[in-house]
């Protein structure tokens, strides 16, 4: 295996257990185990660490308009490509809760596409956009929640702004 094959392997590996940590540390929490889960976010910010030293030192990451063009290509292969098969194979298989899961993020990345594509063109604008996640489905809107995500159904209230 070469270097880079290993660079882009530890990324994944690292960016995998920061996400990972962050899940637990929020369980965590919710047991009531408050050190437990600063711990987990502890270790998680030191992985985003890890992920992005690989990532730089595989030149990873390039000007701004390389980045929303890298990021369009990637959320168009999830949304045309990967999610499209794994619905099938989990619809195959009767797992309701996967086709669920697999299918809210496909929906969703492409709205990512869109609004990666939005922002290249508005590049060097500078125009102040509010940002909104639903906590269930990780849909993305723009400016205001809206008062039932389009997506999984859920309340305005389930959306969170991003800062």
């Amino acid at each position: 295996m070469s270097t880079i094959n290993n660079l882009k392997e530890a990324f994944a590996g690292e960016s995998q257990a920061n996400r990972k940590y962050l899940a637990y540390a929020k369980k965590a929490d919710e047991e009531g185990y408050p050190q437990v889960a600063k711990l987990f976010r502890a270790a998680a910010e030191a992985e985003t660490v890890h992920a992005h030293n690989h990532l730089l030192v595989m030149e990873g990451i390039g000007s701004t308009a390389q980045n929303l063009e890298d990021a369009i290509t990637g959320e168009k292969e999830e949304f045309e490509e990967m999610y499209p098969e794994f619905i099938e194979e989990a619809k195959s298989k009767d797992n309701k809760k996967a086709v669920w899961t697999f299918d809210v993020a496909n929906q969703v990345e492409e709205i990512h596409a869109g609004l990666y594509q939005k922002a290249l063109e508005a590049l060097g604008e500078n125009k102040d956009v509010d940002y909104y996640v639903c906590r269930y489905c990780g849909n993305t809107v723009e400016d205001d929640a809206p008062d039932v995500c389009p997506v999984c159904g859920a309340k305005k209230s389930d959306f969170f702004k991003v800062d």
